[in-house]
């Protein structure tokens, strides 16, 4: 992540600024751009929201949506995959969900970058669980882990057949193992 000013600007400000490409977060009044996605991160990313809203979107559980803008607490985060529970997703009278979330995510997952700070990413994490997001993963593709965030407890670092915690109301087993499986894609 790199910062595109170094004067500080209100969050409203911020909001007002056109999207850019790759995409910019607001952090402690700087504005910091994302890296644009490779080819691991970008295969976590889709697997992991195609996995966990088949699970869940039928039956209006909750749903995973990638690179989602979400504005809470003074900030204005992208999480790479953010978990919404079904009821904490905002529809306009016409039932179509609405496109700006001023909320956090229930569950927020990051999949480090090569050139993302590893304390940043945690920090956006951190961020979602002070202000009610009930748990958080961070992948490392380098070293197949993934620390797990949960609300109120010490952070898990799970590796190979450990089972991934996910939201009480979701139905999904997955261990560590099996997601950096995906990355083999000749099988």
């Amino acid at each position: 992540m790199t910062s595109t000013l170094s004067q500080p600007i209100s969050l409203q400000e911020f909001l007002r600024l056109p999207e850019t490409k790759p995409a910019t977060e607001y952090i402690n009044g700087e504005i910091i751009q994302k890296p644009m996605p490779k080819g691991r991160h970008s295969r976590l990313q889709g697997k992991l929201c195609t996995v966990i809203n088949e699970v869940t979107e039928t039956q209006k559980i909750a749903y995973a949506f990638p690179e989602l803008r979400c504005t809470f607490g003074g900030r204005s985060l992208i999480p790479d995959i953010s978990v919404f529970l079904w009821q904490n997703i905002a529809f306009n009278k016409n039932g179509e969900i609405e496109d700006n979330f001023y909320l956090h995510p229930d569950w927020t997952i990051e999949i480090l970058s090569p050139e993302q700070k590893p304390n940043k990413v945690i920090g956006n994490i951190l961020h979602c669980l002070s202000s009610g997001s009930q748990l958080g993963w961070f992948i490392d593709p380098n070293d197949s882990s993934i620390l797990v965030f949960l609300a109120g407890q010490q952070p898990l670092l799970l590796q190979g057949s450990n089972t991934l915690p996910v939201l009480n109301s979701i139905e999904l087993d997955l261990t560590v193992s099996e997601v950096f499986s995906w990355l083999n894609m000749r099988n």
